[in-house]
Order: C-alpha cells, then structure tokens, then sequence
C-alpha cells in the first residue's frame, strides 16, 4: 500500500473543496502579471500563509514557471519547520502528498540518494502538520504537467548544510528549486515594509545575512543564496506585499516577496 502524507490544513490555509481551490487558483494566476523572460526560473521563493494573505503573491511566482512547465520533472520543496525540532533536513516517510487536487508522488530513487548526506533525516513527524511545503503542492499541481516531488524541512542547518544538498539537488532545467518562506512577522506597516526592503535587497544580491526576525525561512534561504553567490546568480524581485496589502489590517503585518533565480541571466 502507497504511504500518503495527507492534507494536514486544506479547509484552513486554503480550500477543502477540489472546484473551489482549482477556480481560486485559477483566479490568482489569471490575476497574477510577470514581464515575459527568455531565462527559465531555477529557483523560487514563494511565500506560505493562508492564501487570501499570500496567494496573490504566491501566484506571481508561479506565473513566471508558465512558459517552461513542460520541461520541469522534479521540484525539489524546502520550508522551515514550525511546530517539530529538527536538526538538519529531514524527509517525509511517505510515497506521496496528497491535497484535494490529488496525490503528488515523490521522487523515491532521487530521496534515497539525498538520504545519504549526513544532514539529511527520515522524520515523518516533522512533516506530519508542516503548512509551509502544504500550501505550495495545488499550486505547483495547477501549474506543472507531470512533477516528482522531494520535500524537504529545514530545522537547524548551518547555511553550508542547505547548500550543500542544493548543490546535490541542482540538476539540469527538469529541476525546479522552490524555497517557502514569508518575511517579517507583526510589525506596523511602514516598518515591515523597510525591514522587508532591506532583506529583499540582500536576497537579490546573493547576501546571505538574513536573520531570524527578517524571514521565517532564513535557514533555507541562507543556504540558497550561499550556493547562488557561488554560481555568480542574482535574484529578481517579482513581487512585494504584506498582509495589510492583501486581507489584514496594517497594525501588524507579515511580509510576502516572489524571489526568482536564473542560471542564464
């Protein structure tokens, strides 16, 4: 019998009901504008709250995977984890995600190499309630053709531990590699739009001195931009809002960006 993770916060981040996900879904992409590019996107960072906070943005990054679906096998998924202590990466013991668009089969050949890494653990609890890699599976579904999936939580990794798998992980263009995580958490409006600024700045220009308190993703994104700082890859910023942007008040906000990296650009 297939082991399925299954859907642990459909009904609360996003919807429960198969047509009523599809048609929001379909709702943000159509919604969602990217300037045309002759660079296909290696990697993505896509925020993960509730989809009426960050679906919006969240969708401008998928946008940008629309002319090179066809050509993307494997996305390699990596989130903070917010309820289980982990050190280092860990994997799923399961075959498959499942959401209410269906089941995403997981690369098993690709996860048991990965396994292999000294960081890497097999910790099903970890993944058991974890939003952060949830909430990206309907739309990549939406979005992609035919995708494995390898999903990863990053708990207490140094920067050269997540690079290290990233570098692993790379591929060639049938990769794709998407990083979840939102900004800051809570601040007044003005101030997480400066606080959110600054990290963006240091995000797009391969500066991994990203802290705690600047995004709920840092382990992942430290890593990242380690690996990208070494490949000479600079990031373009597709999309900022926050919260008291999109269905929040403004007394206090959690910032959303969509990252795009390209080898070619």
């Amino acid at each position: 019998m297939t082991s399925i993770r299954p859907a642990a916060v459909a009904g609360y981040f996003y919807p429960s009901d198969p047509a009523e996900l599809a048609g929001q879904i379909k709702h943000l992409l159509a919604q969602a504008h990217t300037k045309p590019s002759n660079h296909a996107p290696k990697v993505l960072i896509v925020p993960h709250a509730g989809y009426i906070y960050s679906g919006p943005v969240a969708a401008t990054a998928y946008h940008a995977l629309l002319p090179w679906a066809d050509s993307i096998e494997r996305v390699i998924l990596l989130g903070p984890s917010h309820r289980v202590a982990v050190r280092g990466l860990a994997l799923p013991d399961a075959e498959a995600f499942a959401t209410p668009l269906g089941s995403v089969p997981l690369d098993l050949e690709f996860c048991n190499r990965l396994a292999r890494l000294p960081q890497i653990h097999t910790l099903a609890a970890c993944h058991a309630a974890e939003h952060s890699l949830e909430v990206q599976l309907p739309f990549l579904q939406s979005v992609l053709h035919d995708f494995k999936l390898v999903p990863l939580i990053v708990g207490l990794a140094s920067a050269q531990d997540v690079a290290d798998v990233l570098e692993f992980a790379w591929g060639g263009p049938e990769t794709l590699i998407v990083v979840s995580s939102d900004l800051s958490h809570y601040l007044p409006y003005d101030q997480a739009q400066a606080r959110d600024a600054d990290t963006l700045q240091r995000i797009v220009s391969t500066n991994n001195h990203i802290g705690d308190q600047d995004a709920c993703g840092c382990a992942p994104i430290r890593g990242l931009l380690l690996l990208a700082h070494e490949l000479g890859l600079k990031g373009e910023l597709l999309d900022y809002r926050n919260s008291g942007d999109t269905a929040g008040d403004k007394s206090r906000v959690v910032g959303y960006a969509a990252v795009t990296f390209s080898e070619d650009a």
